[in-house]
């Protein structure tokens, strides 16, 4: 019952060899038991293929978890929807700072399905001071040359006009100090078109491919250290067909970056 109700099939004769035994002399209850399947990378993926949008997040988090540590952070565009931490923390970013900036844009002039929010407030958190400023992310110009560790813009670059992405990279290059880190996430236009023909967020400007988002942050001046992708379509990308359940259950980050439903990026700044 354990299986069938957690994992969604009947136990296989692993399983039973190793746990029946158990439950049998006590060393393990059902609630361990039950514990264990829950954090199993079965069940992940299990639970993740009955939703793409909840596994799209769980990716994400684990690619803000891998970013390096940072004392001064610039998230554009991270706030977070019911939670006032903003995105960076609320999804797992591990390290301790003095300062996390998130920029965006009041409220007001947001889609209206990003409407709410947009209170100037500094934020107490776990780790360090959050602080808000609303303003558009393609203007940093108030803040000083080299002044951020990390600059992070998650899902953020599709919801700005093509023809305005170079001046937020542009800007995002010139805060970052030398050696820094500027990380990015967003929809891979391979994928999603695929997927509908519509973008698939109506406050999208622009589903980038990877040749083409690529070409933006090098033209920037950004070296690309890491190229990944989240959510695996591989089999969608060859039959021309897209699987939501595919995408789905492939939680996680992949090597094969254009396959992938998500592009993932971590640059430098030589």
């Amino acid at each position: 019952m354990a299986y069938r109700s957690v994992l969604q099939r009947a136990p296989d004769p692993y399983g039973k060899r190793d746990y029946l035994p158990q439950l049998r002399n006590g060393t393990l209850s059902v609630e361990e038991l039950g514990s264990r399947l829950v954090s199993s990378p079965e069940f992940e993926r299990v639970s993740a293929a009955r939703d793409l949008v909840p596994s799209l997040h769980r990716s994400r988090c684990a690619f803000v978890r891998s970013l390096p540590p940072a004392r001064r952070i610039l998230d554009l565009g991270g706030t977070a929807q019911g939670h006032e931490w903003g995105a960076m923390v609320t999804m797992g970013y591990p390290y301790p700072f003095d300062e996390l900036l998130i920029v965006d844009l009041p409220a007001d002039e947001r889609h209206p399905i990003y409407s709410r929010g947009g209170e100037d407030k500094d934020v107490p958190t776990p780790l360090g001071v959050v602080r808000y400023a609303y303003h558009s992310m393609v203007d940093v110009s108030a803040y000083p040359d080299d002044s951020f560790d990390l600059v992070y813009s998650g899902q953020s670059v599709e919801h700005i006009p093509v023809e305005l992405a170079d001046t937020m990279l542009a800007g995002a290059f010139r805060v970052l100090r030398p050696g820094g880190c500027f990380a990015l996430d967003t929809p891979n236009g391979r994928v999603t078109r695929l997927q509908q023909e519509a973008f698939i967020d109506p406050d999208h400007k622009y589903e980038y491919r990877s040749d083409e988002i690529e070409d933006k942050i090098r033209a920037a001046g950004f070296e690309i250290v890491e190229r990944k992708g989240m959510n695996l379509a591989l089999e969608s990308v060859k039959s021309g067909t897209f699987d939501i359940t595919e995408a789905a259950r492939n939680v996680g980050l992949f090597a094969d970056a254009d396959s992938c439903y998500l592009l993932a990026y971590v640059c430098t700044k030589r």
